[in-house]
């Protein structure tokens, strides 16, 4: 079963739903040990405009997007919670909005060097230093350094993203969102046929993973 998430690191319901999909792949699991399962990150790009280099505070991107900062207040404040009852802590009002380009650059380069497992950890770090600790995952620098607190070639992360590597091929993962008429993350599809869009509670992942396993 190859399962791929279209998702951005900056994405807040990509995070939460990205738990919630793990929760219920585990409870299937541990039904079915000897099931094949191969979990893919794809890229996806809530702001390709943003300027590359520059990081603002989340509020004000979210300010801007949706009518003011009351309303801002409001999601954040809304996303914070539902996050915190899934066991993730949100510090919003630290997070900084920049353009993640570069981050899905980092994302490819370590599936194609160390596989998907290497590939979630590396994901997984990028969300924790967006959501939860204030870092502009924008910063070439403060990449570099989070690839190696995820256990990985620091020298070499410096060499793809001081170069043009892997950019191709998150253009091409951008492509294939669209081929699937996929406008909003994340979006999971299963074997290349069926989707489950958003993030569903853990038992409505669970169920749509069943019955796809049931399928094949």
């Amino acid at each position: 079963m190859l399962i791929e998430i279209w998702s951005d690191v900056i994405c807040p319901w990509c995070y939460i739903g990205k738990t919630r999909f793990e929760a219920a792949l585990e409870r299937v699991k541990a039904d079915l040990p000897s099931l094949p399962v191969e979990v893919v990150y794809r890229p996806y790009q809530l702001d390709p405009s943003a300027s590359v280099g520059e990081a603002r505070p989340v509020s004000e991107g979210y300010a801007k997007k949706f009518g003011g900062p009351e309303r801002a207040e409001q999601i954040i404040g809304h996303v914070t919670r539902v996050a915190a009852g899934d066991g993730i802590t949100f510090q919003m009002d630290r997070a900084l909005r920049a353009n993640t380009f570069d981050a899905h650059r980092l994302l490819e380069w370590v599936l194609s060097a160390y596989g998907t497992q290497a590939q979630a950890t590396l994901n997984l770090r990028l969300m924790r230093a967006y959501f939860e600790e204030g870092k502009n995952i924008g910063d070439l620098d403060t990449l570099v350094s989070l690839v190696e607190d995820a256990g990985f070639d620091s020298a070499k992360a410096r060499d793809v993203l001081t170069t043009d590597a892997f950019a191709d091929d998150v253009k091409a993962g951008i492509m294939r969102a669209k081929d699937f008429d996929i406008h909003a993350v994340p979006t999971f599809v299963v074997n290349g046929a069926w989707q489950i869009p958003g993030a569903q509670e853990v038992e409505v992942f669970e169920t749509a993973l069943r019955r796809m396993v049931e399928r094949d």
